[in-house]
């Protein structure tokens, strides 16, 4: 209002405007105009108070829509008062318009933005059994020491954070769907199979993949229960935020010396992969139970678009060597299991064996429909780049079930040359076209661990 009446005021000596009078109710309808709509926005937000995460942002809008019709209403009184209108080039507006908006756009998208905050801040401390969590230093790994003879697992995959205005309400019902999983099972551990965050653009209106993890983060310090995770494609997308790097840096941030319950190494193996590691469960006097293997399956090749990559021969190496430390150790084979995000061919083979009537395989649960018509249509939405984790598996004796995620509809958990590999269900309520609406492959697999490592 202030500028509008000093700009009034410099051209007034300069060209010959309307009588005193009508310059006087040019600033008074201004002036009413400025009180009516503010106050209406201030009765507006206090009266919606209690309905909106951030109240603050009606101001921001408001302040967009003032501005735009002040300058329309200024164009107008230009035209009228001078002595050449102006003339519109309209193929110019319409570029710097564009170049204007996709600019903000951009930046707007990028933003930490913090609306499901207050439902985070709400979620209380969830009852479980207090183990004993000791980090090593020197080689990375974690190992909870267990007080029960039952160590439960609760394993969830694909959740899909947003993070933006946009996908606020499916934020919200993401992350209560998580509690409520927690809540009812109680587990001593909770294991994500990456695509925490999904910094997509227009997909998901956020490219920032830094406070949905913070958020998630602050979520299960909220809940107590100890937690680890494996990388998805979509956390580390090449348009996000934070790269793998930089990512890594929070996600050590906000680690177990920090929280209290994320155990996040803190150094890694020198591998192929974001994060490697490894968490031993050991028994109350101190014998190996199992070990939990945390493998990245990486992102893509970069060959093509959505030429997913998959568990390279270093990161197989590495896990031969812990499994045969271990067994040294234990003076026998120990049980394991390993977690990563994209499926390995042999759930595609054992899919297919299932589906011919193979007794080859031993069918669980579940059901594997495919991609729902989403970016494939594949069965088993593996990478084309066959992995040697599953023959050394095999080899080895060691891991006696995998776990994944990335096919969102698929859930099924069918047992192949020893090994029973299981799709986690999956959390999602954005990434998918429709998703919100089906509910038959959503909810969290529990896996329960006995004193006999069974």
């Amino acid at each position: 209002m202030l500028k509008n009446i000093l700009f009034l005021r410099i051209p007034q000596g300069r060209i010959k405007l309307p009588e005193k009078a009508e310059y006087r109710k040019h600033l008074i309808g201004i002036t009413v105009f400025s009180a009516i709509f503010w106050l209406g926005v201030t009765l507006f937000t206090l009266f919606m108070r209690n309905r909106l995460a951030y109240p603050m942002n009606v101001f921001t809008v408001s302040g967009l829509i003032f501005a735009v019709l002040i300058l329309l209403y200024n164009l107008t009184l230009r035209k009228s008062i001078t002595y050449r209108n102006i003339v519109v080039n309209k193929p110019r507006i319409a570029v710097i318009t564009a170049a204007a908006v996709a600019g903000a756009g951009f930046l707007y998208i990028q933003r930490d933005t913090w609306y499901t905050q207050s439902y985070i801040n709400s979620v209380p401390v969830v009852e479980h059994s207090a183990s004993t969590i000791d980090y090593d230093e020197a080689t990375g790994t974690y190992t909870i020491t267990k007080t029960t003879d039952d160590f439960k697992i609760l394993h969830l995959t694909d959740i899909h954070i947003g993070g933006s205005l946009y996908s606020y309400t499916k934020d919200i019902r993401a992350l209560n769907a998580c509690f409520t999983e927690i809540e009812h099972t109680h587990p001593d551990l909770v294991v994500v199979t990456g695509d925490m965050c999904f910094p997509m653009g227009i997909m998901s209106l956020s490219l920032n993949n830094s406070a949905p993890v913070q958020q998630f983060a602050a979520f299960m310090r909220n809940t107590g229960i100890p937690w680890a995770f494996t990388y998805g494609n979509h956390d580390t997308e090449s348009m996000s935020t934070l790269n793998k790097t930089e990512l890594n840096e929070v996600y050590k941030s906000l680690s177990y010396k920090t929280s209290g319950n994320l155990l996040y190494p803190y150094i890694q193996p020198d591998i192929m992969g974001r994060n490697n590691q490894l968490i031993e469960i050991r028994n109350a006097d101190g014998s190996l139970n199992t070990g939990l293997f945390m493998i990245d399956s990486n992102a893509y090749t970069g060959e093509g678009l959505n030429e997913y990559d998959y568990i390279h021969d270093d990161q197989v190496d590495w896990y031969a060597g812990e499994v045969d430390r271990m067994n040294a150790e234990a003076g026998h084979i120990v049980n394991s299991m390993v977690f990563f995000y994209i499926p390995l061919q042999e759930y595609k083979t054992a899919t297919e064996l299932y589906l011919d009537g193979s007794d080859k395989v031993t069918y669980y649960y579940g059901e594997n429909p495919g991609d729902h018509g989403g970016i494939t249509n594949e069965l088993v939405c593996c990478s084309d780049y066959p992995s040697k984790l599953f023959d050394t598996a095999v080899e080895l004796g060691s891991t006696t079930a995998m776990f994944c995620g990335h096919d969102h509809y698929n859930n099924a958990s069918i047992e192949y040359k020893g090994i029973r590999l299981t799709y986690g269900m999956s959390i999602d309520y954005l990434a998918m076209p429709g998703i919100s609406r089906e509910t038959k492959q959503r909810g969290a697999d529990l896996i329960t661990i006995h004193s006999d490592s069974s």
